[in-house]
């Protein structure tokens, strides 16, 4: 894990969605001292952003739990990382468990969500575990920054798709699924740097709320996380070098998070016998 007072040599990527594969250090996605105890056995997981940072934690976790994993990546920008989390998850795949498969979308758009949910219904018959972490976000120094076209842009990405992704995958979950959707400490206490990022998030907790009230009585469970700061590639992608350098050392434990220390929550939140009194609810990895 990263320690007390570590700090992050300068890089900056220019585009998003950030790529894994060229962060310095890599994130941790992984650990020698996560033990799985199939937790999550004979399992379906659908999990946006699962190419990399902490939707990458959450599948290979997942995975070692048993279960078999779909993910969705963003195409040409992403297909490195795809490729490579591909790899990590057959590496690790349970003996019961079915090839993993990794689907480009622009999640934004609910044809593209539809089309996400029929690619892994024809390929595995039905989904288990929805978990939403697809994101990005863009820095800001003023309110007046943001223009109409990139807040629909951070609002689609963030919010729309979460909708999207839950209205067609719904079809396919039965009693005992479970929905885990991503939202982030901005949300609590605000960033004024990332504006419409911290909207968007503040946007999930509440539909995480309200969803969960709806679907109990179909004893599907809806909970969320809420990372604080996590060294993924949106850090080289939205900040400059100097607040790269220092990234994390703000919070109490004086450093970033990794993606495998926030995975195991996901773990939590998606197994019944660990999490069935669970819904509505946000936890919160965030140092």
């Amino acid at each position: 894990m990263a320690t007390e007072g570590q700090t992050f040599p300068p890089q900056k990527q220019q585009t998003q969605p950030g790529k894994e594969h060229v962060m310095d250090p890599s994130p941790q996605f992984t650990s020698s001292q996560y033990k799985p105890s199939n937790k999550l056995l004979g399992k379906v997981a659908l999990v946006t952003g699962g190419d990399s940072g902490i939707g990458r934690a959450v599948c290979h976790c997942f995975a070692l739990e048993g279960a078999t994993v779909a993910f969705t990546y963003v195409k040409k920008q992403e297909d490195k990382d795809a490729k490579d989390m591909l790899e990590i998850l057959r590496e690790c795949q349970a003996p019961d468990a079915k090839q993993p498969i990794a689907v480009g979308a622009d999640l934004g758009f609910d044809e593209d969500c539809k089309r996400v949910v029929d690619e892994v219904v024809k390929a595995y018959g039905r989904i288990d575990i929805l978990v939403n972490a697809a994101a990005e976000q863009h820095k800001t120094n003023s309110v007046e920054e943001i223009d109409e076209q990139r807040i629909e842009r951070v609002f689609r990405t963030n919010i729309f798709s979460q909708f999207f992704m839950v209205r067609h995958a719904l079809k396919h979950m039965k009693e005992g699924s479970s929905i885990i959707n991503t939202t982030s400490v901005v949300a609590y206490k605000g960033c004024p740097q990332l504006l419409d990022y911290s909207a968007t998030k503040g946007a999930i907790v509440a539909f995480t709320r309200g969803l969960a009230l709806q679907l109990a009585t179909r004893g599907i469970r809806v909970n969320g996380v809420a990372p604080g700061p996590i060294w993924t590639p949106l850090i080289p992608a939205s900040f400059d070098n100097e607040e790269i350098e220092s990234f994390g050392s703000e919070v109490p434990m004086k450093r970033a998070g990794q993606p495998i220390e926030v995975a195991p929550s996901y773990v939590f939140l998606a197994c019944n016998h660990c999490s069935s009194y669970f819904t509505g609810q946000i936890l919160h990895p965030n140092g």
